[in-house]
């Protein structure tokens, strides 16, 4: 295996490093949420949290998921990696992949749901139930480009997760105004982050896979079919430490390995404090401290006559 690419003039073992540094960051942080589940930290005194909470499970296949892409990156479509070893495969990482994010997106339905439950808001009880489908969607979708090598696949994979999180920030905006004081703040800045995935989605991401379909149909390239396409994802991969091969994964790959996994573990610390959400439901009232009369002792007084 060579590694004389590995040296700080290249960008891409910069890059590289970053994703190494951010995994192993990703996983103390998943072993801390862990520990903490264990000793019921942020649970009431004398309550018992499940020993394998659904939450912390399925944030472990995603954290777990996206160190295993981060050590061994490739892209999918090209064909692309870094390392020359059979785990690089597209089959083996689109597989790992397609858990992790069917994972994630569970996540998300999971603390939707709750949130509804709580508030009694059926719009977004039923937008929790909608996400997991319109993922499983993608998830075929990009199935479809990594077998064919059809970047069309790409283009509507990544619509529908855009249109995954329009939904989510739909119910997020619906369960805004059923809160208050700090969840009504977190709520908010979900939405807002829920935002600026939208815009990155919409204005480059998107657009990149949909310029790359349509120079491929202008060069007239044949794609490749059901069977032959099988073959090639688990027996071609082109290791490559060309920083232009990578133009337009090291963006995407780098947030998606952040940003997205810290998403997924505050989604994870979402269990430990859920017992406390009806105390921020919005119109609930306020309960009033009792006080009990004062009773002033009254001195005897003698009369003189």
């Amino acid at each position: 295996m060579r590694l004389d690419w590995l040296v700080w003039s290249n960008p891409l073992a910069v890059w590289w490093s970053f994703l190494i540094l951010v995994s192993a960051g990703n996983l103390a942080l998943l072993l801390h949420l862990h520990a903490r589940y264990r000793r019921g930290a942020g649970t009431p005194r004398g309550a018992r949290l499940p020993a394998l909470d659904p939450l912390l499970l399925l944030c472990a296949a995603y954290v777990i998921g996206c160190a295993f892409r981060s050590i061994l990156p490739r892209a999918d479509v090209q064909r692309i990696c870094l390392f020359d070893t059979w785990l690089s495969s597209v089959f083996v990482g689109r597989s790992v992949a397609t858990v992790a994010e069917m994972c994630f997106i569970i996540q998300w339905a999971i603390v939707l749901r709750a949130f509804a439950r709580v508030a009694h808001a059926d719009s977004a009880g039923n937008i929790a139930k909608a996400i997991v489908p319109v993922v499983a969607a993608a998830e075929a979708c990009s199935w479809y480009a990594v077998i064919t090598t059809n970047y069309l696949g790409d283009v509507l994979e990544n619509s529908l997760w855009t249109a995954a999180f329009v939904l989510i920030a739909i119910a997020l905006l619906d369960l805004l105004h059923r809160y208050r004081g700090v969840v009504k703040g977190a709520i908010a800045a979900a939405a807002l982050g829920i935002a600026g995935y939208v815009a990155f989605m919409c204005t480059i991401d998107v657009p990149m896979y949909f310029v790359r379909w349509r120079a491929d149909l202008a060069a007239h390239r044949e794609f490749l079919g059901l069977f032959a396409g099988l073959h090639d994802v688990a027996a071609r991969w082109v290791v490559t430490h060309d920083v232009v091969r990578w133009d337009g994964e090291l963006a995407w790959m780098s947030l998606y390995f952040s940003a997205a996994v810290w998403t997924s573990l505050l989604l994870a610390g979402f269990g430990l404090l859920k017992h406390l959400l009806p105390r921020y439901r919005a119109g609930r009232p306020t309960p009033r401290r009792v006080q009990r009369p004062v009773v002033v002792p009254v001195s005897r007084q003698r009369w003189i006559s």
